[in-house]
């Protein structure tokens, strides 16, 4: 039986950079970042997650929108996000992706859960120049219960969530331009 897989577009950040505008429905090439991001997951996994905590509907379009859990708070980082979707994830695993980031590897699903497998590890992230992708994971839907711990004690970097729960690093500086975020309007205009 093969195991169940839940893509995880996260989309709830305050997109500060950008002028507080809401990343993932900014258009890039003709369409909004997150359709970019649902194509490019949606073929590697059973069913799709959107982490976002404002203009819903608008999200709803393109997959199931969990908003932060309200106990966590609002905009409270991408590990808030995957704290708030492995509840409704099925039992399994979740490939999280940065809304930000239209090009998605079409092997990016398979290569991480080899190596999670491999290594029999909860955790595998995506490296490019010996460098974690944080955003760019495989995570094991039985990881909840220590996520929640590590926030409850005010922590929030992904990074060190990631090396405290046995992540395993895969090298990806084969597609390493899949991981370049459009954080700002001159990344967008400069992309676009």
């Amino acid at each position: 039986m093969r195991e169940t897989l839940t893509g995880l577009i996260l989309a709830g950040g305050q997109g500060l950079r950008m002028g507080a505008r809401d990343k993932g429905l900014l258009a890039w090439r003709g369409q909004p970042l997150v359709a970019h991001a649902c194509a490019g997951l949606r073929p590697q996994v059973d069913g799709l997650l959107i982490s976002a905590n404002r203009n819903l509907a608008d999200y709803a379009a393109y997959g199931t929108v969990v908003p932060d859990d309200p106990a966590l708070g609002n905009y409270q980082g991408p590990l808030a996000g995957v704290a708030s979707a492995l509840p409704v994830a099925p039992a399994g695993w979740v490939l999280t992706w940065a809304c930000d980031m239209p090009r998605v590897p079409a092997d990016l699903a398979s290569r991480l859960l080899r190596a999670a497998h491999a290594a029999h590890a909860p955790l595998a992230v995506a490296a490019t120049q010996g460098r974690w992708q944080p955003v760019c994971m495989v995570a094991a839907t039985t990881l909840l219960p220590g996520l929640l711990d590590y926030l409850s004690r005010g922590e929030r970097r992904v990074q060190g969530w990631l090396r405290a729960a046995g992540a395993v690093a895969v090298d990806f500086d084969d597609q390493a331009e899949a991981f370049d975020n459009l954080n700002t309007p001159e990344d967008l205009a400069r992309e676009g």
